[in-house]
């Protein structure tokens, strides 16, 4: 039988990369997948190519989380995949001196306020049956500083600390409801175009950016979606609070062999 046959799920940030792998897997599991975003268009046809159901959500805005309980006051799976790195309008300065707060406060908006409002949304969604899967997208980048991406780093930071604070939560409330995070490294998907760039520097811009991993390549969306089943089904019902990566062995160590 399918991991998630039957099963609801919410998956914000969906209309494509990581969002819309998560939603394909889970649906590819027998589930009624719900794919949410802010690129309608773009939301509307991945949720209509993938058999799933769209709606319009800001993970900023309460009072759209409010709509989606209205709506759907139960769910199965939470998936909180929706974050911005701070680049997707361009290159500009994240770095702790010139960074400008309205820079800052614009990815902790998605990232941070998104997820608590996500997790928020789904301890009351799954209060009735007492059970249910909650994953976080934290990051590699969540463990490690960035100094051209602070507000990045210390909001996936961020999320990976109050995953464990909703998993003691929702135990403390005798709930089978297990929260856990996910933390992908490089993973290839539009997130990464400003900095790959369109010319004939991308194939080296790529290469620089995974030098540093020991299996010298991206991740796929694919690869954290298989995780993401995984998480949600009694395989690993004696996981919560838990942080799993997927980063190519870059935190393991160095790949190279002392002299």
């Amino acid at each position: 039988m399918p991991e998630l046959q039957g099963a609801f799920c919410v998956v914000t940030g969906a209309a494509r990369g990581i969002g819309r792998a998560i939603a394909a897997a889970f649906i590819a599991e027998g589930a009624r997948v719900l794919l949410t975003d802010i690129a309608d268009a773009e939301g509307r046809a991945s949720a209509a190519a993938l058999g799933g159901e769209y709606l319009h959500l800001d993970v900023r805005s309460e009072a759209d989380w409010d709509a989606l309980f209205a709506l759907h006051p139960r769910a199965d799976v939470v998936v909180n995949n929706a974050g911005i790195t701070g680049f997707e309008d361009g290159m500009a300065p994240h770095d702790p001196e010139h960074a400008s707060l309205a820079d800052w406060r614009r990815v902790h908006a998605v990232n941070t306020d998104g997820t608590f409002l996500g997790c928020r949304y789904a301890l009351r969604a799954m209060r009735e049956a007492r059970r249910g899967s909650i994953i976080n997208i934290s990051s590699r980048s969540g463990l490690v500083g960035i100094p051209g991406a602070a507000a990045y780093a210390a909001s996936k930071a961020a999320i990976r600390n109050h995953t464990k604070s909703v998993a003691l939560y929702a135990a403390q409330q005798g709930w089978q409801v297990r929260c856990n995070s996910v933390r992908p490294a490089a993973v290839l998907t539009q997130m990464w175009e400003p900095m790959l760039g369109d010319g004939p520097e991308r194939e080296a811009n790529m290469a620089a950016l995974v030098a540093d991993t020991p299996l010298k390549r991206f991740g796929t969306p694919e690869e954290v979606a298989a995780l993401c089943v995984y998480l949600t089904g009694p395989r690993s019902g004696y996981m919560t609070g838990a942080e799993l990566t997927l980063d190519g062995g870059l935190l393991a160590g160095s790949a190279a062999s002392p002299g």
